[in-house]
């Protein structure tokens, strides 16, 4: 679904978090950043996504690894699914569907034999230099964040 691919800049935006204070993704050079898109707060496989990213959230600070949460839904939501699960760190509301749109993940989608408009679950892995390092189509929520953490570990050794 999304145009985007390795190599190439991160499209630069700013979003406000859970509590409304706004985040520029340019303010984050010189450190890793993870963006991960998903469908919707507080359903299920986001939730698995958010809570698998959130029990190894320690391995991802010692990394320097800045983690992002993006979907459409409100500041006010974000809040509400950060205090319910206990998630370490940042949601990006996108209620006006720009950095969906910037990044390709918003489109066509299928459930049951209904099509609608909706988020993918699709993660960009970003470089300290703001390129696009790696691109995780299709994300699988139980498994997203021991899989960027073993991409990371591998680019670890093999800079040292």
């Amino acid at each position: 679904m999304t145009h985007l691919h390795a190599g190439e800049a991160a499209p630069d935006f700013s979003l406000p978090d859970q509590e409304g204070k706004a985040h520029a993704l340019s303010a984050y050079r010189g450190q890793w950043v993870l963006l991960y898109f998903y469908p919707k707060d507080d359903t299920p496989g986001c939730t698995t996504e958010a809570c698998g990213l959130r029990d190894v959230y320690p391995d991802f600070e010692r990394l320097g690894i800045q983690v992002f949460g993006i979907s459409t839904d409100s500041v006010k939501s974000h809040g509400k699914f950060v205090q319910k699960y206990e998630l370490p760190f940042t949601l990006l509301a996108d209620e006006e569907k720009t950095v969906v749109n910037a990044y390709g993940v918003w489109g066509k989608k299928k459930f049951m034999g209904r099509e609608y408009m909706g988020t993918a679950r699709i993660s960009f892995l970003i470089d300290p230099q703001g390129a696009i390092a790696k691109v995780y189509g299709e994300v699988k929520p139980a498994a997203h964040a021991v899989e960027v953490l073993a991409d990371m570990q591998a680019l670890e050794k093999g800079r040292s």
